[in-house]
Formats: C-alpha cells, structure tokens, sequence
C-alpha cells in the first residue's frame, strides 16, 4: 500500500468498532488487544508506519488509561475517535481524553463513522447508507462547534484535532457561520476569546478524502476561502476504492507548493513527524 501511493510515511487507523461493545471491561481489553497488535505486526515490521490508537470510547476514564498504557509509544502519534458519539465529545466529561493526548502530544483523530446507538441525523435514522455517508459533515460540525463552545482549545492550548473523512468543501462556510453566530452569542461563552474559525485554523487540519469538490478551480477557491493553505492533509482512504490513483484525488494541474503541502509538508508539521 506504502509502494503503490510513493509514500514515505503513513499513519493507520483500525476503525475497529469498540464503541459498538457495551460491556466497558470487553471494551477496554479489546482496545488493548488491538493496539498491541498494531505494533507487532504493523509498527515493528514497517519503520515508515504510524498508527491511532484505539480506546474504548464510550468510558472515558478507560480510554485515558489506554492512552497513558500505550501513549509513550513512538510508532502511535493519535489517538482514534469515531466522529459519531454517544455524547459529544466536547462535553466536559469527556476532557479526561483530550487531557491524556496532549500529555503526550498525541493528536486526536475524529473519524468518519462510530455506532453509538443513536440515529446520525438530528430527525432519525436513515433508510439507506448513502445518506448517512453523504451526510456525515453534519455531524462533524456538530462535533467542531461543541468542542470549541465547551472551551476545549482554551482548557488544552497545545491540543490538535484532525477531522478524518468527513469532507472539507463545506468548511469555509462553515467557519463564517460560526464566527458570525460567536459575535452576537460570545457572553454564553466567555471563555472563547477568539473567533471560532480562528481555533480552527490554529487547532485543527482535515484529510483530503473524500474529495468534494467538482474541479480544479472549486479546489483551489475552497482553499483560499479556508484562509490557509495548511489545512488539508493527504489521505487514501485505502483499502476503499473510491480512489484508485493520487490524481483522482488531487488535480494534476494543481500548483506545486500547494501539491507539495497537502501531499506531504501539512501532515508531516502536524503530526510532527
């Protein structure tokens, strides 16, 4: 996989669906298991792999304890969080995480999917996958706004969060909404001392796939609408085949600086590899 991308270094997420198991216990060892073999098998065998570590999720207090076991580790550089939980995950109960991935300067991945038992729509369940795969940016801003509105980036200042496979074309607007909304709303939050999309930019990077934009010339609009080119982070996607080639992922025609930060320097200064 490495070989067919012309990667140099990779970082692999085991979606492993610990957040499905409701005994707290199985959770937990599961999560433990999986790690353990992320590195024998995977960290140990290839010097050019990284990896998210896996937390029983729906306990923070356990998920801290992972963190802390596992943590220290050089080959694991985030830790692995499905964008759709039981409680958001900016709610103060659940700062036990954040706190241990900033301890060891871990970055907290906020991943596509998660079975939490509730719907992923505010109106309920879906009928069909499409719309919850097409929909998934909902919750992802869901997710931004609390963890900024609970003060999260203020309680934790050198925390980083990356947003994985939820898409990006919408974050622009995204952020103007928020940053308006934050003017008129900020006494509520007092805490917040900067606009919202400035925690983004600061705090935050999202991960190429899937791409959502129609051209070359949507792509690099939606980037200067970002108001930074720092923000995207290649990504495969692999094993899904959405994309088979790097070219149906970013335009060929792109300019080179731009190719060359997304493709590799962004990732590599965030997760300072």
């Amino acid at each position: 996989m490495l070989d067919r991308w012309n990667v140099e270094v990779g970082i692999v997420n085991c979606a492993y669906s610990v957040d499905s198991i409701h005994n707290p216990d199985t959770a937990a060892a599961l999560s433990s298991a999986v790690n353990d073999w992320l590195i024998a098998e995977w960290l140990e065998k290839e010097p050019r792999l990284r990896a998210s570590i896996v937390v029983p999720s729906m306990v923070p207090e356990l998920a801290a304890r992972e963190i802390e076991r596992v943590g220290s580790h050089p080959g694991f550089v985030q830790v692995f969080l499905p964008i759709r939980s039981r409680d958001l995950w900016g709610n103060r109960q659940n700062h036990v995480i954040f706190e241990a991935a900033a301890r060891h300067d871990l970055v907290v991945g906020l991943q596509f999917g998660g079975a939490p038992g509730t719907p992923p729509t505010p109106s309920g369940w879906p009928s069909f996958y499409v719309e919850e795969y097409v929909g998934m940016n909902q919750v992802a801003e869901s997710q931004i706004m609390n963890i900024i509105a609970e003060g999260v980036f203020d309680r934790f200042p050198d925390l980083r969060i990356a947003i994985v496979e939820c898409g990006w074309a919408w974050v622009p607007a995204w952020m103007w909404r928020m940053d308006k909304e934050w003017k008129g709303l900020k006494r509520e939050m007092p805490w917040v001392r900067e606009p919202p999309s400035q925690y983004m930019r600061q705090h935050m990077r999202w991960t190429l796939t899937p791409v959502d934009t129609p051209s070359p010339v949507e792509f690099l609009q939606i980037v200067e609408e970002l108001g930074s080119d720092d923000l995207i982070m290649f990504s495969t996607d692999w094993p899904h085949h959405q994309f088979d080639r790097p070219e149906e992922i970013l335009p060929p025609d792109l300019p080179e600086a731009l190719r060359r930060k997304i493709a590799s320097e962004n990732a590599r200064s965030f997760y300072k590899l």
